[in-house]
């Protein structure tokens, strides 16, 4: 019987990564439960041992903890339904396996991989769809015994209604009718032993008192072959909802040639979790508004599946940009240094001096949208030599007011004995009455000599950073380098 509470399941294969699609669907699963008050559960699905990645669990658990998807059964945590990884429930399989070929919903094939290509060809060459030609399926349950006590390697195979449909009723597409002819007899029991995916998840699904399945749409072809298994077994069949595909702005199908799709790719580069957060739960759901930003307790009140559409949805990153580099200016300040002081380490950068490096990330932290950008935004305060490469700073440095600016300044920044904030603002006015230049003219020299750029941080947060010291050789490096050879400036 199905549990009487909502109860869900994200069930990834450790085979690398965590895909962007996959925390998609853990995503959602896990705002299903929460919404209804029911229960998340993390299921490991092992059974392709051809494709286990050794650590690529760990890491799943790890990148789910870092999004804040925490689950309520599974690996690390327990629960009444476990083992919780497949490979751990192999008698359980083996056993349904077997009944499913003792009341003949399965049977027992013997085709050799090389016959099983050669027919997959032929059916291509006759421009038909590939799929399994039944011979073994005409094996008398006595010859099948034989066979397999002999020794000859086999897989199990269901056996599939050759006439009439099967009709599910998706909380997402409606009604999809599939046609039994054309569905395939799939392999249950692998040659290996191992059951394949459609097997052990509907067992399990079944054991675990899996109320919805909510997977991706590659799966909905599987439909029919689940349906088949749940009947043969005489359980109930669990509500079911395909999520739509996640496509590049080209509208083809996401895929790693035309960017990052594993989350550990957006971890590194500096995506903050609640980011990533938001902007997945709106890859084909929305609640109905203009709201783009959401806390994740704002997700979990608003989700239904009845509002996520059917057509795929784009991965737009410069939305993705957008919204990390809100997350960013909302930090608080300790939480930002922590955050992002790694990231200038990362670079090379010399981070010893914790005030200094406070005050580099605050002048520089606006203008970024993830983590590592931060390397090149401060870029300024670390090279010792000023290039100023921009053709509009190169343009302010041929006006005449530029060498007056700046060396009226050194003469003043000599007469001081320091230079702060307070300092830096009665000097520049002082110029102001005693040249009359002003506005852009007067600023824009200053912060062309001490960062090399028209735009940035914000000038009196750079005066702060440097010093006098500082400030005072960098001005006398541009007025040596780049304007002691124009004799118009």
């Amino acid at each position: 019987m199905i549990s009487d509470k909502v109860r869900v399941r994200f069930a990834p294969s450790p085979t690398g990564y965590l895909h962007v699609g996959g925390l998609r669907t853990a995503l959602f699963n896990f705002l299903f439960a929460r919404h209804h008050g029911g229960y998340f559960i993390l299921r490991i699905e092992d059974t392709d041992r051809t494709r286990y990645v050794p650590g690529a669990e760990e890491n799943l658990i790890k990148t789910l903890r870092w999004t804040g998807l925490d689950y309520d059964e599974g690996p690390g945590v327990g629960g009444p339904y476990g083992p919780y990884r497949q490979s751990q429930r192999l008698d359980l399989y083996a056993e349904h396996a077997r009944r499913l070929v003792e009341e003949g919903h399965a049977y027992y094939c013997f085709c050799t991989p090389e016959r099983l290509e050669a027919m997959r060809q032929e059916q291509i060459r006759r421009k038909e769809p590939p799929m399994y030609d039944g011979t073994c399926r005409k094996l008398s349950r006595q010859e099948a015994e034989e066979r397999k006590k002999a020794g000859e390697p086999y897989v199990v195979r269901l056996k599939m209604p050759r006439t009439g449909e099967t009709v599910v009723e998706d909380i997402i597409r409606g009604k999809v009718v599939f046609q039994n002819a054309v569905v395939d007899d799939q392999v249950l029991v692998k040659s290996d032993g191992y059951p394949t995916y459609h097997l052990a998840s509907v067992v399990d699904d079944h054991y675990m008192r899996i109320t919805h399945v909510i997977r991706g749409e590659e799966w909905l072809p599987s439909v029919p072959k689940h349906i088949q298994l749940y009947r043969a077994f005489g359980w109930e069949v669990p509500q079911m909802a395909h999520l739509p595909l996640l496509l590049n702005p080209d509208r083809s199908k996401l895929s790693k040639r035309q960017g990052d799709v594993a989350v550990e790719d957006y971890i590194r580069k500096g995506y903050l979790p609640q980011a990533l957060i938001n902007f997945v739960a709106l890859l084909g759901w929305n609640p109905g508004t203009e709201q783009e930003i959401f806390t994740l307790e704002e997700l979990i009140q608003q989700f239904s599946l009845e509002r996520i559409h059917k057509a795929g949805a784009v991965f737009d990153i410069q939305k993705l940009n957008w919204l990390n580099g809100y997350y960013i200016r909302q930090l608080p300040e300790d939480q930002l240094i922590a955050f992002l002081t790694p990231f200038l380490e990362r670079a090379g950068y010399d981070v010893s001096d914790r005030e200094k490096t406070r005050k580099i990330i605050l002048a520089v932290y606006k203008g970024i949208d993830k983590g590592e950008d931060i390397a090149e935004a401060a870029r300024l305060f670390y090279d010792s030599e000023v290039k100023i490469e921009e053709p509009e700073a190169r343009e302010m440095l041929a006006q005449p007011s530029t060498r007056t600016v700046l060396e009226t300044f050194l003469q003043k920044l000599d007469q001081v004995e320091g230079l702060d904030l307070e300092t830096f603002k009665v000097i520049m006015k002082e110029i102001q009455q005693e040249t009359g230049i002003k506005k852009k003219a007067l600023w824009m020299p200053l912060r062309i000599a001490l960062t090399g750029l028209t735009h940035g941080p914000e000038l009196p947060l750079v005066i702060d950073i440097f010093g006098k010291a500082e400030v005072r050789r960098r001005i006398k490096y541009v007025l040596d380098t780049y304007l002691a050879s124009n004799p118009e400036a």
